[in-house]
């Protein structure tokens, strides 16, 4: 296993969190899922390469794109219905 920290846009609050943990936990080989809000920081293990990237557009797709990928309009919208949902299942 490999420990892996991406720096994501849009990382708000616990909801935020909430929504990024339930999600990378349904992928396979994903573990040791942490958020930290203040960092703008999601850490991980992985079990091989290819699982780092398809956490990286995992992200990116609810939302939270790393800092260096591009942060349109649509990307910070979904990041509010992300928290939003984060916030009523937590």
């Amino acid at each position: 296993m490999r420990t892996a920290t991406i720096e994501v846009q849009n990382l708000k609050c616990h909801g935020c969190a909430n929504t990024i943990r339930t999600n990378l936990e349904k992928l396979e080989g994903i573990e040791e899922i942490s958020v930290d809000n203040e960092k703008h920081h999601v850490s991980f293990t992985y079990s091989n390469d290819k699982l780092f990237n398809v956490v990286k557009e995992k992200l990116s797709a609810l939302g939270y794109p790393s800092v260096d990928d591009h942060n349109p309009i649509t990307k910070k919208a979904k990041s509010f219905v992300s928290c939003a949902v984060g916030r009523m299942n937590s």
